[in-house]
């Protein structure tokens, strides 16, 4: 522990509902709601007006369209949040060269590796006002002598606030709060202590170590019962190693058909090699995950004799081990992901040739001799293109050669609303509609959150 509150814990309010809300006029001041919009999707973020209405992260969608029918339920735009995310960590990196990442929009800093001029709480101040002026959106910073207590601070100013916890002052932070707050303890670890008559950070102090080693174990319970105390000298540890990348999707209806399973899998290998490719890193490792229509969850993986990032590779690995799973009853999640990263690939010389070797003689590799040749799969053509209808998504950025940029409103019976306005427009912009297929629309790049202010009569 530190004597100085010289760990900082950032986490940007609402992050990706705050970006849509900074991105559209009209949405300003109203309740958002961004994540996976078909039947079984799941909140990621909602702003604070629509969790005013019980609305949260992890929740799934359809519960949330009823307990706040009222919001813009809007689909993710990584490719921004990705940017705003980037202007935000160079913004850290002033301050300090010791920058810890967790997500996108949370990250914690070690004020002391980097020119600490000044009081931290300046330091903070002008951290937060240097984000808003950078991107128009609002950050809550906790400020400690440990991670824990400058994560659990962060969480105290939210929103837009900042929170110091001075030396001396940790147990009374602390003691108050319930014990999910702490890390380590998840729903089941919480029932364990809550049957023991045990519910708040100071009843967990009070319970003693040896308590806590009887209920948890000798691991856990001694860590709990430090952390209870507000003891935690784990560092601020600059680019953790990512252990694995990964990408998955959640299907709206059941997938029964194995050659739709197949064309998936494809899909996902191809975005997870494109991940693996874009981090610069290689991986030994291929996993597969599959969710069933009985949400019985499995996976399969397979070691390669080197590491790799070749698409082709990674496609093949995990076709064939989805071949391997039974999925007659029906797919509900599919994903694909590469461990055991590296930062070099050794190419594989017989993983190659043997794709060369199936490339130009299909049927080789299927057995040898005389014996039983197994039938050779006609190549399966993938699944339809979906309707242009169906790519109007609510959020997206949209340009018109007429009108100029806009955004999906929403998209049925062959018609797309589009609204037309960009981040620096002082109204909102003005909503039009069009047949889904009309050629003067088109997707667009997101625009600069930042700039000069619009011109007045815009569309």
């Amino acid at each position: 522990m530190r004597s100085t509150p010289t760990i900082l814990h950032l986490d940007m309010d609402a992050f990706f509902a705050a970006v849509e809300q900074a991105s559209k006029p009209s949405l300003r001041g109203k309740p958002v709601v961004v994540g996976g919009l078909g039947p079984r999707g799941v909140v990621a973020t909602a702003s604070y007006e629509a969790r005013v209405h019980g609305v949260h992260s992890a929740m799934a969608m359809a519960h949330a369209r009823r307990l706040c029918p009222n919001a813009a339920y809007l689909v993710p735009r990584f490719g921004i949040y990705r940017r705003i995310s980037d202007i935000v960590m160079a913004l850290l990196a002033e301050v300090s060269p010791l920058i810890e990442p967790l997500s996108l929009d949370e990250a914690f800093v070690d004020l002391e590796a980097g020119d600490l001029a000044g009081d931290p709480r300046a330091v903070a101040e002008r951290l937060r006002a240097d984000i808003r002026a950078a991107t128009g959106l609002t950050a809550s910073v906790g400020l400690a002598g440990s991670k824990l207590l400058a994560k659990i601070a962060s969480e105290q100013a939210k929103p837009d606030g900042l929170v110091v916890v001075e030396p001396g002052t940790e147990r009374a932070l602390l003691d108050p709060l319930p014990v999910r707050t702490l890390w380590g303890v998840g729903p089941a670890t919480a029932e364990h202590l809550r049957r023991a008559g045990i519910l708040t950070v100071a009843e967990i102090a009070q319970a003693g170590e040896p308590e806590l080693v009887r209920l948890l174990g000798k691991a856990h319970g001694s860590s709990l019962h430090a952390m209870a105390a507000g003891l935690d000298n784990r560092p601020v540890v600059a680019d953790r190693d990512v252990k694995s990348i990964s990408v998955e999707d959640t299907f709206d209806t059941d997938l029964t058909d194995r050659a739709r399973v197949r064309f998936e899998i494809d899909r996902l290998a191809d975005r997870c090699a494109q991940r693996l490719r874009g981090a610069g890193r290689s991986g030994r490792t291929v996993v597969v995950k599959i969710r069933r229509y009985d949400f019985s969850t499995l996976t399969r993986s397979e070691t390669l004799r080197a590491p790799t990032d070749d698409p082709a590779v990674v496609k093949e690995t995990a076709r064939r081990l989805a071949e391997a799973v039974d999925t007659t009853g029906g797919v509900r999640l599919l994903g694909v992901g590469v461990s055991g990263l590296a930062d070099f690939t050794q190419e594989d010389l017989f993983a190659q040739a043997a794709q060369s070797l199936r490339e130009a003689d299909p049927g080789a590799g299927q057995g040898g001799g005389s014996g039983p040749q197994a039938p050779q799969e006609l190549p399966v053509a993938p699944p339809p293109e979906p309707e242009r209808a169906e790519r109007w998504l609510p959020g997206q950025d949209v340009a018109h050669t007429e009108y100029g940029a806009g955004w999906v409103q929403g998209s049925g019976v062959g018609r797309v609303t589009v609204r037309f306005e960009v981040p620096a427009d002082r109204e909102p912009g003005r909503v039009r509609t069009f047949a889904v297929d009309d050629p003067a629309l088109s997707r667009a790049e997101p625009p600069a959150l930042t700039g000069p202010p619009a011109p007045a009569g815009r569309p």
